[in-house]
């Protein structure tokens, strides 16, 4: 099959390696790929999506999908994508609102006309709701990424039919062998200013812990600066920017992973961590109800610190043969779903008559 895949741009952010790792496995099993990026943009609203989502970033212009090495077509203007810069295929694939106002009015011959929706792209103010909803609702098959975003869009819009293919991560980069508790104990997570991720309600959890937990370490890496408004819990280790192969040793210094992310499409960490046979105590956002529940970790099911702090002691205090359950479980389930089978899920999903 053929298959193009449309961005604003090619970068660094979580939605562009998503569609490089997809255009690559595509690629893997005999199917012709083609990535669309406009120009390069230094639009405010795009630079504050990219702050918003992007891990560390390398020097340079390049972004995940140069990178990929993937057949990749870089437009000479900021766009739109019009059906005369795409060839024909058998599947064009939106991976952000506009793009599917783009390729709404592209003619079949650019080929079946699919929405890969990576989130509910509302983070910019109720201005953008009303174009976001009548994108939403074109005419096309809709895949989200997580069961939690085709609920959230579908509790807004009503029925959609969206079907969900979950992310998966990379399998060889967060792996860790077999291994026992620490003791004390070391709970880690994500450092971000922005109040939507949720830091603030990790820090206040591991201070309330530490009450009954003195000892208890923490662990946290991120791509800001620890700021004066926002304080790490004291002796907190904290990595800033981290290069890529050096995460997988943070995940697996932890005991427990604190998500306690306000809005997440997917919430990559989770499977991250459980992927280095971290259990994870996490908010029901995005993925993590349906992750969790697998046995890798604790679903704590307010969004309040209190309620994680509990967690945090209940789990502090239990055995190290139950840590091990949990941890064992949380490999398990990370290790049970590749990007090779996310995609053969996309797949399936594409072959289906629409």
């Amino acid at each position: 099959m053929r298959f193009t895949f449309l961005l604003p741009c090619d970068n660094f952010t979580g939605g562009a390696r998503v569609v490089a790792v997809y255009a690559s496995e595509l690629q893997k099993l005999g199917h012709e790929v083609l990535v669309i990026t406009c120009a390069q943009d230094r639009l405010p609203w795009r630079q504050r999506l990219r702050a918003w989502f992007a891990p560390s970033r390398p020097p340079g212009p390049l972004g995940h999908i140069e990178l990929s090495g993937v057949p990749h077509k870089v437009m000479d203007r900021l766009g739109p994508i019009t059906a005369r810069d795409v060839p024909e295929a058998d599947v064009v694939v939106a991976t952000w609102w506009e793009t599917a106002v783009w390729m709404h009015g592209f003619p079949e011959a650019k080929g079946r006309r699919v929405h890969l929706i990576q989130g509910y792209e509302s983070w910019f103010g109720p201005q953008v709701l009303p174009q976001l909803h009548a994108a939403l609702r074109l005419p096309n098959t809709k895949i989200a990424i997580s069961r939690g975003l085709a609920q959230t869009i579908e509790a807004e819009l009503g029925p959609l039919d969206i079907k969900v293919v979950p992310n998966a991560v990379d399998l060889q980069q967060f792996n860790a062998p077999l291994r026992a508790r620490n003791s004390p104990t070391r709970v880690g997570f994500i450092y971000a200013h922005a109040a939507i991720k949720g830091s603030d309600i990790c820090i206040a959890a591991c201070e309330l812990a530490r009450q009954q937990i003195p000892d208890l370490q923490v662990l946290a890496f991120g791509t800001e600066a620890v700021s004066a408004e926002l304080p790490l819990p004291v002796g907190a280790q904290y990595f800033y920017r981290p290069a890529q192969q050096e995460l997988r040793a943070h995940y697996a210094a932890c005991d427990y992973w604190l998500f306690g992310s306000r809005l997440d499409s997917f919430g990559l960490p989770i499977l991250e961590a459980m992927a280095c046979r971290t259990p994870v105590i996490g908010v029901p956002i995005g993925a993590a109800p349906d992750l969790i529940a697998q046995g890798g970790g604790v679903l704590v099911h307010n969004e309040s610190a209190e309620d994680m702090a509990r967690a945090i002691v209940a789990l502090c205090r239990d055995s190290h043969a139950a840590w091990q359950t949990l941890s064992d479980r949380a490999h398990a389930t990370a290790h049970a779903y590749s990007w090779t089978d996310a995609t053969h899920s996309l797949l399936g999903v594409l072959t289906v008559k629409a």
